[in-house]
């Protein structure tokens, strides 16, 4: 695998954390249901897995920026079963709304396992570590040279990220964010 095709591969993994990102924030909108502290936490984790391929694509692929990504993937997976334990009971509805049979927390869990297979899948392809022999230089400013494909993925996640930033910043105020949210506390204080 070549470092230009792993860069697209890092692009094509950034867009699939941006979809994650916008389905989340698409269903708190169209749904009205505000996320609990471990959804939003789990939201974190996604825009936290982002940093790795944007390194890569910044900097060009580097297996700690892989491993940065195979711990955030690791915390996030933690942070999903432990909503889906809390809710495991027989009885308990859940929380907040199904996706095809699934709440948002499972698909987490899902989304979460398929990255630490994706990433280890990853580190097993040494070729994108090194320079090849005939290729030029990596410029030392390689994001300026990555493709538009590339730019666009990553300033979607950053976009999407900090459109979730604003909305946590409305739902929970300058406090701690409540176990059950109903309204956007932000709001409601300058009402």
């Amino acid at each position: 695998m070549t470092r230009s095709l792993a860069v697209t591969l890092n692009a094509l993994g950034l867009l699939g954390i941006a979809l994650v990102l916008a389905a989340a924030f698409a269903a708190q909108l169209a749904l009205g249901e505000l996320p609990c502290p471990l959804c939003l936490l789990q939201r974190i984790q996604f825009a936290l897995l982002a940093v790795g391929p944007i390194l890569n694509v910044r900097f060009g692929p580097r297996p700690s920026h892989y491993a940065l990504s195979l711990l955030v993937a690791a915390a996030g997976a933690a942070f999903a079963m432990r909503q889906v334990l809390l809710h495991i009971a027989p009885g308990d509805p859940g929380y907040g709304s199904a996706l095809f049979g699934f709440h948002y927390y499972t698909w987490a869990f899902i989304g979460f396992a398929a990255a630490i297979v994706l990433i280890a899948a990853m580190l097993l392809f040494d070729r994108q570590f090194k320079d090849e022999a005939d290729a030029p230089p990596i410029p030392t400013d390689a994001f300026a040279h990555a493709d538009a494909f590339a730019h666009i993925a990553v300033w979607l996640v950053i976009g999407l990220t900090a459109l979730n930033v604003l909305s946590t910043l409305l739902e929970c105020g300058f406090a701690a964010c409540a176990d059950n949210p109903l309204t956007y506390e932000l709001l409601k204080r300058g009402a």
